[in-house]
């Protein structure tokens, strides 16, 4: 499989994942409260990540790849907390497809004052792609505007600085920056929890769900971690950012949210500008 379809590939599991994550993690944050919720996912992330360092027996890397894994993980951990916040006061299918308009949009940005221009094709993908996440996010009624939006857009702010930093980390380290990432979004979280005084008390079924959301999510880390060191910025995180379509069409299956024809359309036009940005 030749390097560009690799990081195709691995950048599609990645929305794969955390699009399976983000809608477990949100059924779980309409019985808690985000940040709680953030915590237990990373707490349960770091916990597997250690043990597969720990298995692997990857070495450490330098400090300057510690430290754009640390502040990946921060941004990420903005990124989750106010979608999840958002998932709670608002729709999912809605929420997570605004988010993602921002998390693919500043990449691509920057990728172009780095790395230059992508092909024609995959220009045509990245607009056909940001049209059918905008389809996903319009709402039903005109002149109604979505509720959870504006925690939609800072989660998109989040996401993308969390793609742009992890795309900064070297080709040899794997594990190891998803590690500090999650130690300083935990810490933080952890610090802030405490400071404040907010109780963290746990039911057993959304801590199953927040469980399953944490290794989902890491698993959508590692493959996308695994993409951008195998191609393009700007094409890896298009391609992952079309995790709204798995929460949305997950959305629909299972606790029956309706998605309207745009967003049906949405997700149509999400796989024409998957074969375009692959080709």
């Amino acid at each position: 499989m030749s390097t560009p379809l690799l990081a195709a590939v691995l950048a599609l599991l990645a929305a794969t994942f955390w699009g399976a994550g983000d809608f477990t993690g949100g059924l779980a944050t309409r019985r808690f409260n985000a940040l709680s919720s953030v915590l237990i996912i990373y707490s349960v992330g770091l916990i597997a990540l250690v043990v597969v360092v720990i298995v692997t027996g990857e070495r450490l890397p330098s400090a300057a790849v510690l430290g754009w894994g640390a502040l990946a993980g921060l941004l990420g951990m903005i990124g989750i907390a106010f979608l999840f916040r958002g998932f709670a006061t608002g729709r999912m299918g809605i929420v997570a497809p605004v988010s993602a308009v921002l998390t693919a949009s500043l990449p691509v940005v920057f990728n172009m004052f780095t790395e230059g221009l992508p092909t024609n094709l995959q220009f045509a993908g990245f607009g056909i792609a940001l049209v059918g996440i905008w389809l996903l996010s319009r709402p039903e009624a005109q002149n109604t505007r979505p509720g959870g939006l504006g925690m939609a857009i800072l989660a998109g702010l989040g996401f993308g600085g969390f793609f742009i930093a992890l795309d900064q980390v070297g080709e040899d380290a794997v594990f190891w920056p998803l590690v500090a990432g999650r130690v300083a979004a935990c810490t933080f979280m952890a610090g802030f929890l405490l400071i404040t005084r907010r109780p963290v008390t746990l039911r057993q079924s959304p801590l199953r769900l927040l469980t399953l959301a944490g290794l989902l999510d890491v698993a959508g880390n590692l493959f996308f971690l695994m993409a951008v060191q195998n191609g393009r910025l700007d094409v890896t995180s298009v391609l992952a950012s079309l995790y709204p379509a798995v929460t949305a069409i997950l959305a629909m299956l299972i606790i029956k949210e309706h998605l309207t024809l745009p967003q049906r359309i949405g997700i149509g036009t999400a796989v024409l500008a998957i074969v375009l940005i692959t080709l």
